[in-house]
């Protein structure tokens, strides 16, 4: 890959990670992207899907057109096919030609039936939690070059560094999220259990502990418990707790 256009690459995709919301618009861009440099390259509309999988996360993909989703979705489920076996293999794995391929039969025959005539699986390196890969999903044979799949394989590296960033910005946020919940929670607890301390005369240990029986009795959080008994004490329906960043 030029050293000019892999500038341009890195520049689009830092753009996506900081324009984009969530994690899925990420990857979709990154498809478009995607589809569009293959295309270039291989002088022929190649569209492009993205299966990203993290650690006890369900498997989202995303994909440059409808079809591009709906193949790669088919080819996880049917668990064969040039992208399981990249990711597998860490390196591109090319399905050549459909008609006569003998390696995935079943996913071959689904891609003839869809106009495709090959496929390439691109996998991305993004570190031991996650893993992800590149399907390109050519109208022809012959298209995916070697220059083009090198040309792949290079864009299927920066493309990996900007996911590998938008996952920590996502986990981090996460992380952010869950934390400010947890310190709601326990302000909710604490100031529950000063209003029990307070209406029993009871010590700390012994509001809990009635406050983890009303809990168990009413089949409900302890959060959700003490939440009731904070909103009964003020009047309100609701007693949010918000905590800024």
């Amino acid at each position: 890959m030029e050293p000019t256009k892999e500038a341009e690459h890195i520049l689009s995709l830092h753009e996506l990670v900081t324009g984009t919301a969530d994690i899925k618009g990420i990857l979709q861009g990154v498809t478009g992207f995607a589809s569009a440099a293959m295309s270039q390259a291989a002088g022929a509309t190649i569209d492009c899907a993205l299966t990203l999988r993290r650690r006890k996360r369900t498997a989202t993909i995303a994909g440059s057109s409808e079809k591009a989703e709906r193949l790669d979705r088919i080819e996880q489920s049917l668990e064969q096919g040039p992208c399981v076996d990249a990711i597998n293999l860490g390196r591109p794995v090319l399905l050549a030609d459909v008609a006569t391929d003998t390696c995935w039969p079943d996913y071959s025959r689904v891609l003839a039936a869809e106009g495709v005539r090959s496929a390439l699986g691109v996998p991305m390196d993004l570190g031991e939690t996650s893993e992800a890969v590149l399907d390109f999903f050519a109208p022809a044979t012959g298209l995916f070059t070697e220059n083009v799949i090198t040309e792949a394989a290079a864009f299927a590296e920066v493309a990996g560094s900007t996911l590998r960033l938008a996952i920590r910005i996502e986990t981090a946020d996460q992380l952010n999220a869950d934390l400010k919940t947890a310190m709601a929670s326990r302000t909710l607890i604490d100031l529950a259990r000063g209003v029990i301390m307070a209406q029993n005369r009871c010590s700390p240990e012994e509001a809990f502990k009635m406050l983890g029986q009303a809990s168990s009795h009413r089949n409900q959080k302890l959060h959700t418990v003490a939440a009731d008994i904070i909103a009964h004490l003020s009047g309100s329906p609701e007693a949010p707790l918000r905590f800024e960043d």
